[in-house]
């Protein structure tokens, strides 16, 4: 009978066997996730997050979507049904850090007690809205973490820090350019 290892949540052996087997096949590691957006009024929108493709494989592990609502607060003429963007997008990096962070905490040997993200953007409006301003998009974004951990060292705490933010796939989508293409197919309204 075998022991599992399991340390902050992470089946630390199931961990070592994914990378193992990546190593051995790096086709292993590819991914396609997709997200859909259905407008529903005003700046509410509802989005689904399904399925992903793994290896050029579709994953079978949902049995139903995640439903999301996305909406702006009133200052931005929205009714607060969700967040908006930008937040979500500050909070998938939040997700990123802490999943990357007591994942590879688990592999090293050390304990997670206690382990949270704040994540903070700086975001002018006015060129969303047509005017003379900085970029659409954030102009800063910062992040403070609080971690916790009865085994390790502040030293070993802060170099898994930086570990997390040089290997975060949020991350590195924020800081390094990736391609977006966007098409649109114009649809007849039933009459």
């Amino acid at each position: 009978m075998s022991t599992i290892t399991v340390k902050n949540g992470i089946d630390v052996d199931q961990l070592l066997e994914t990378i193992n087997a990546i190593k051995e096949d790096p086709h292993l590691g590819t991914f396609s996730f997709r997200a859909k957006s259905s407008w529903q009024s005003g700046t509410h929108n509802l989005g689904e997050i399904a399925g992903f493709s793994h290896a050029r494989s579709e994953d079978q592990s949902r049995s139903a979507p995640f439903v999301l609502e996305g909406d702006e607060p009133p200052v931005l003429l929205g009714l607060n049904k969700g967040p908006n963007a930008v937040e979500l997008l500050l909070q998938g990096l939040a997700f990123c850090y802490a999943v990357g962070y007591v994942a590879n905490a688990a592999a090293r040997g050390i304990e997670i007690t206690r382990m949270d993200y704040e994540i903070q953007g700086d975001l002018d409006v006015r060129p969303f809205l047509g005017l003379d301003g900085p970029r659409p998009g954030f102009t800063r974004i910062r992040a403070r973490g609080w971690v916790s951990s009865p085994n390790a060292t502040p030293e070993q705490l802060e170099e898994l820090c930086r570990y997390v933010q040089d290997t975060s796939p949020v991350r590195d989508c924020l800081v390094n350019p990736v391609p977006v293409e966007t098409t649109l197919e114009v649809v007849r309204s039933a009459s």
